[in-house]
């Protein structure tokens, strides 16, 4: 199933996302010389479209990989997936599951098993 799931998070909204999660560890929020621009934009152009759910997650983990900010751009990206997990009304257990899958994925530590898992459980979404 298609959907603009990352249509809500705006560049600005995920800049802002990493300047909470930095200052709640007392870290440096700032963008990279390296990563910042280019990952703008790569966001921008795509985060409004509608794509599949691992789609979302493929272009977080993208994202997070390309590392815009001087720290916590994993959790950055996590959280707005985790976000995007939490709007699917799931039951409990099973939130848990495809959050940690998810986040699994975004992080870039995923086993094969967890990215066939997550790219079932999306191909199942009606």
């Amino acid at each position: 199933m298609k959907r603009s799931w990352l249509m809500s998070y705006s560049w600005p909204f995920v800049t802002a996302q990493n300047a909470l999660l930095c200052a709640a560890k007392n870290a440096l929020h700032k963008p990279t010389s390296d990563g910042h621009d280019s990952t703008k934009k790569l966001w921008e152009s795509i985060y409004q479209q509608e794509m599949r759910l691992d789609e979302a997650v493929d272009l977080a983990r993208r994202c997070h990989r390309m590392a815009p900010f001087c720290f916590y751009n994993g959790n950055t990206f996590a959280a707005i997936i985790r976000d995007v997990v939490n709007q699917l009304n799931l039951a409990p257990d099973r939130a848990y599951i495809v959050r940690s899958l998810a986040g699994h994925i975004v992080a870039g530590v995923a086993t094969d098993e967890e990215v066939k898992a997550f790219r079932d459980f999306c191909d199942g979404m009606v």
